[in-house]
């Protein structure tokens, strides 16, 4: 009786074992085909990685404009933590403002360029000093407050930069005037008399600026200041003004 059991015994052992194998190898092919597709969509993934460009956040030019209130300021704006650097030049103004805790003192190239300016105006018989320059964010803070509460907010933001918006701040501005007239200092007239007339003409040669021209606050956001003067560097100094634009416009911001 065990003799004719035994050949079944061995049949269902078989077919079982038949069974199993069937099964491993159906699920290792298609684990095979599973790897296989997610290699291919892996490597499709990196070449269109490869072939896309990189996202940038849009600039603020005058195609993609940023949108801003009456006195010209980002609205709830956030001041950054790193300053902002345009084709290699830093720029400061109310919608690119500085970190509070920039602090690079005055700028020495600047400086120089300053002195060798008033050293050549001062051979044509014009005795210029730069009656402010660098500002700290708290001095700007106190400033710009003093400003305000005097002539109110709206006046004060066509004149003067709010804290970690000014240009001072860089260590590149200079308020300039003729010594011995402070009473056209920081006055429209002062760019009418011979110094400061002298001084537009020739401020490019030593890498400077007018930074507030005539009929362009809606560009630079301040009222023309004929006494504000910034230092870029000649041969950009020499393109602006040669344009006849202003530091916005030749970045491409405005």
């Amino acid at each position: 009786m065990k003799k004719k059991r035994l050949p079944l015994i061995l049949g269902a052992v078989i077919s079982v074992a038949l069974i199993v194998s069937i099964f491993v190898v159906y699920n290792y092919k298609n684990k095979q085909v599973s790897n296989a597709s997610d290699e291919e969509e892996q490597q499709t993934a990196e070449l269109t990685k490869k072939d896309s460009p990189a996202k940038e956040e849009p600039k603020k030019t005058a195609d993609n404009p940023v949108k801003t209130d009456e006195n010209g300021y980002v609205p709830n704006q956030t001041l950054p933590t790193e300053p902002t650097y345009i084709k290699g030049i830093l720029l400061a103004n109310k919608i690119y403002p500085l970190p509070s805790t920039f602090a690079p003192e005055e700028n020495p190239e600047a400086r120089q360029a300053l002195n060798k300016m008033f050293d050549a105006a001062k051979k044509q018989g014009f005795d210029l000093v730069a009656f402010s320059g660098y500002r700290s964010f708290d001095y700007q803070t106190t400033l710009y407050n003093n400003y305000a509460k005097r002539d109110g907010q709206a006046a004060a933001d066509r004149y003067s930069a709010r804290p970690g918006y000014s240009e001072h701040q860089t260590g590149l501005a200079f308020d300039i005037g003729e010594r011995g007239k402070d009473n056209l200092w920081l006055t429209e007239k002062f760019g009418e008399t011979p110094a400061g007339q002298w001084l537009f003409t020739h401020a490019q040669d030593y890498g400077f600026i007018l930074r507030f021209p005539k009929n362009k606050e809606d560009i630079t956001g301040y009222m023309y200041e004929s006494w504000h003067y910034r230092y870029v560097g000649v041969d950009i100094a020499k393109d602006i003004k040669k344009q006849n634009s202003t530091l916005e416009e030749y970045l491409g911001v405005k």
